[in-house]
């Protein structure tokens, strides 16, 4: 019982962590106009404090457009 809660308070710090570095980097100045930086947003978050190694995370994303 006590490792789960080890586990889950290190998920939060680490996610705590990208966030912090996602919004050092500007990502929550504006909202997002497009799916590619909501997807780079979630992967910042995602990574955590790889995002202090070096570690830059873009993501991209392609909606299927009517016929």
């Amino acid at each position: 019982m006590r490792i789960g809660s080890i586990i889950g308070l290190f998920v939060v710090v680490w996610l705590i962590i990208g966030a912090v570095a996602a919004g050092q980097r500007g990502y929550f100045t504006s909202p997002p106009a497009q799916c590619s930086q909501i997807a780079t947003i979630a992967l910042n978050i995602v990574a955590g404090p790889l995002n202090y190694t070096g570690l830059d995370p873009q993501g991209g994303c392609e909606i299927p457009q009517p016929s």
